[in-house]
């Protein structure tokens, strides 16, 4: 395994957002994860993810190549712009850290798209 699978930091944060808020809260996570990837070499991956059977229900996959990488994200503005934009739309926020099973078929994952 390379230095980069070894520090992979990869977390689900559980979403739920407001009523009257989802189409707002749904620009505002797209914005910052297309920026996110576009702009910042540690990010790996930002996926926002809408559950089907309750919409007001938000996953976003994110996957950092360290936790510098992670720390440098939480500093970026369109990272801060989001996260003080949004403080009055989500009810409720759990980052879920977790501990990749097979870090060496990531970069695999990527390739098949």
């Amino acid at each position: 395994m390379s230095k980069c699978e070894n520090a992979l930091l990869v977390r689900i944060a559980e979403i739920e957002v407001n009523e009257g808020y989802l189409e707002e809260y749904l620009a505002a996570a797209h914005n910052v994860g297309t920026k996110s990837i576009e702009s910042e070499k540690g990010v790996i991956c930002i996926f926002p993810m809408q559950v089907k059977d309750a919409p007001n229900t938000i996953r976003i996959l994110e996957i950092y190549r360290d936790e510098e990488a992670y720390q440098s994200h939480l500093l970026t503005p369109h990272f801060l712009e989001y996260k003080q934009g949004t403080l009055h739309m989500v009810k409720s926020l759990q980052l879920v850290a977790t501990e990749p099973l097979a870090p060496e078929a990531m970069p695999l994952i990527f390739k098949k798209y």
